[in-house]
């Protein structure tokens, strides 16, 4: 039996220190295969200030000479495993839980990241308000907590690139299916756009979190 993996809490890349987080929301970065936690900790200029960004480094290794870390293998009969990435997200679960608390947050993955921070909701709605999945996917079979997600539908953003040949067409074709029904869906395909984030995308994002922002503000109100 695989174990669940866990995250490095020493290499966590925080947009503010510590002692000025206060009680902000709270938007984690899932980086790619093959990345680390501080690739899309550049995304941060073009993110809202509300936030209180943590980019957070996959806890596995792919194989040599492939660089940084992975959440899941992708190589093999394993390849893409709905099993590992639940594994991946449950090791996400385990870091909110003992850094950030009780207090649900957002996730922003892009491409493995993505399918994490989707199967992250998926094991725990109750830990995720929402999630920004650019060029990443909804990994197969049942968990229990799609019910709730069917039920509540959470915000979800889901990106990607006309162009982006990585991701397997049928993924993003059950993806395509089964957001819809689990989620309020902002979804928007980018002519010309590969494997990778343009200006546009970003736009979009940001103008989703003010969103998000918006909504926390309101709920507050009341």
């Amino acid at each position: 039996m695989s174990t669940t993996p866990s995250l490095d809490p020493s290499v966590v890349q925080w947009s503010v220190p510590r002692a000025e987080r206060g009680d902000r929301p709270v938007l984690v970065l899932l980086h790619g295969y093959g990345s680390d936690e501080n690739d899309l900790f550049g995304l941060v200029p073009y993110l809202p200030d509300a936030f209180v960004v943590a980019s957070v480094r996959a806890p596995l290794s792919p194989p040599w000479p492939m660089p940084g870390a992975s959440w899941y293998p992708i190589e093999g009969l394993d390849g893409r495993d709905p099993a590992a990435v639940t594994r991946a997200a449950d090791a996400v679960l385990a870091w909110i839980r003992s850094t950030v608390g009780e207090s649900p947050v957002g996730l922003l993955g892009f491409s493995q990241g993505g399918a994490v921070a989707v199967q992250t909701l998926r094991v725990n709605p109750d830990a995720v308000s929402f999630a920004v999945v650019l060029a990443g996917y909804a990994a197969g079979g049942e968990l229990p907590g799609d019910a709730v997600l069917a039920e509540r539908r959470p915000p979800v953003f889901w990106g990607r690139g006309a162009a982006d040949d990585v991701i397997p067409p049928l993924l993003i074709d059950a993806t395509s299916q089964w957001l819809p029904r689990h989620s309020e869906l902002r979804g928007r395909v980018y002519p010309g756009l590969t494997h990778s984030i343009s200006q546009d995308e970003l736009d979009d994002v940001r103008t989703f979190l003010n969103e998000r922002l918006a909504d926390r503000a309101g709920a507050a109100a009341h």
